[in-house]
């Protein structure tokens, strides 16, 4: 009893410690968004500012932070939901009717093989062709379909865990192909559907690429806002910081929020009929 006890200890201490070295860069840029510019090169490091002022938060919202974190959540929230409502179908015809066979599953999976630097350049003169530079509609559509291919996968390996027998008896007792998607199908994947959700919004947010390209001033997502204020002459190392945190508040808000169904989702689509 002794010994497993001290090794419950052990193992407990052990991931502590392990938690604290991964927590440790969090740590570190939450001490430097309260930091005086006179505390950020310091000999010994300072890890605990002497004052605590949340101007430079105030600062970094007012230099463009702000209208960065809205942008980036319209175009993370566009996305993601254009992106489950093209997935989802697609994901049910790939899993229980085979539709176009493996050559077309596999065809859309290659898509996201695809590096994005390949094509930024034809996708820009595309856009500027079309008017799509620096507007949400263009961020989305770019965005959707880079996380289309992995919704889709995902979300198939949700369905193929649904005996097909289910679907069969719902078109029995009188459903039609459509009722027996969105009555059977989608409910029982609903734990999938948040997680394909999550995963969409987080690739969608941390997408610097063709946000970097196809933005001006007018959408310009945060990921693209942090980069500007690393000037020539001077870095706001506590404005990127306190901006750093405050971006990640809506994932951590969004995972908190879907933290039951993503455990459930991540265990069901490991079991397989």
């Amino acid at each position: 009893m002794n010994i497993n006890s001290n090794r419950k200890y052990g193992w407990t201490i052990l991931m502590a410690l392990v938690s604290l070295i991964y927590l440790s860069p969090l740590f570190w840029v939450l001490s430097t968004s309260f930091k005086a510019k006179n505390e950020f090169f310091t000999y010994p490091p300072v890890f605990i500012p002497e004052t605590i002022n949340f101007s430079h938060y105030i600062h970094g919202l007012s230099l463009g932070g702000y209208q960065g974190i809205i942008n980036s959540l319209i175009i993370a929230t566009g996305a993601t939901v254009f992106s489950l409502v093209l997935s989802i179908p697609a994901a049910y015809s790939f899993a229980h009717h085979n539709v176009g066979g493996q050559n077309l599953s596999f065809w859309v999976l290659s898509i996201r093989m695809l590096p994005p630097v390949a094509v930024a350049l034809p996708i820009f003169l595309m856009y500027r062709n079309l008017g799509l530079l620096d507007s949400y509609l263009g961020m989305i559509l770019i965005h959707s379909i880079i996380d289309i291919p992995f919704a889709v996968w995902l979300l198939k390996g949700f369905f193929e865990g649904i005996p097909y027998s289910l679907i069969e008896s719902a078109r029995v007792d009188g459903c039609n192909l459509y009722q027996a998607f969105y009555k059977i199908g989608l409910p029982l994947v609903a734990p999938g559907v948040a997680t394909a959700a999550l995963f969409c919004f987080i690739f969608s947010w941390n997408e610097f690429i063709f946000a970097l390209i196809l933005t001006r001033k007018s959408v310009m997502p945060i990921t693209v806002v942090l980069p500007n204020m690393i000037g020539g002459h001077e870095v706001l190392w506590a404005e990127i910081a306190s901006l750093a945190l405050m971006a990640s508040f809506p994932v951590v808000i969004l995972a908190f929020l879907l933290q039951r169904h993503i455990v459930r989702g991540l265990t069901m689509g490991a079991l397989k009929q």
